[in-house]
């Protein structure tokens, strides 16, 4: 379970507390990027993470026009908001299907997003990781994930959360979670290493067509 907020997230409500309007500015500068990160390797898309983004904040706006002064002091404001936003992304989905487009890896000012993996010897796929070519290619690979083991990944290795906030924001055994983490990351790696093998195919046929290139 979650026992504690974390200290920026302690301010951040002190400041929904002490007026809510400009509080809740601070939580959207606070959260903005990172909310709109978690729902691009969500849904893979980047308009639809802008409004998935967009609509969990107007949501979580609206929840705490309706909560006490005690409720929005003790709020853990990360793992909520990502409840929010995951469903938001879960009811666009219900309704369309999400096309498999790649991420391009970059955040929505153009900055490169990494995956930070923890050190996990049943979990680290060092040798795949270091064989990709890019993180652009590995952010697709998170997009094409199931959708059970793409939610357990991001939330865990991307956004940090621990098993016990996943297990509260998700509804699920912290075994099951971890399960997921596991399953998800070893796929990650069968997928890098299957890229790694294409883009280790086609420079040796660029090679070749280069010495043959040559020889005429």
């Amino acid at each position: 379970m979650i026992t504690e907020q974390t200290p920026a997230d302690e301010r951040l409500c002190a400041a929904l507390v002490r007026h809510l309007e400009s509080g809740f500015e601070q939580v959207v500068l606070a959260y903005q990027h990172r909310l709109y990160g978690f729902a691009l390797r969500l849904s893979g898309n980047a308009q639809d993470a802008e409004e998935i983004a967009q609509d969990a904040f107007v949501r979580a706006y609206r929840a705490l026009t309706t909560y006490t002064t005690e409720q929005t002091a003790l709020l853990h404001l990360r793992p909520w908001l990502y409840q929010i936003a995951l469903n938001v992304f879960r009811n666009r989905v219900r309704g369309l299907r999400i096309a498999e487009t790649p991420l391009d890896g970059k955040d929505d000012e153009g900055d490169s997003v990494a995956l930070h993996l923890e050190a996990d010897a049943r979990e680290q796929p060092e040798r795949a990781l270091a064989a990709a070519e890019s993180e652009r290619a590995l952010a697709g690979l998170i997009a094409a994930l199931p959708e059970h083991f793409r939610i357990a990944v991001v939330l865990r290795h991307i956004e940090g959360l621990s098993y016990g906030e996943m297990a509260a924001l998700l509804g699920l055994p912290t075994g099951t979670l971890k399960a997921h983490v596991h399953r998800g990351v070893k796929l990650l790696r069968a997928s890098l290493e299957s890229l790694e093998s294409q883009e280790s195919r086609a420079s040796r046929e660029l090679h070749d067509a280069a010495s043959v290139s040559e020889v005429g």
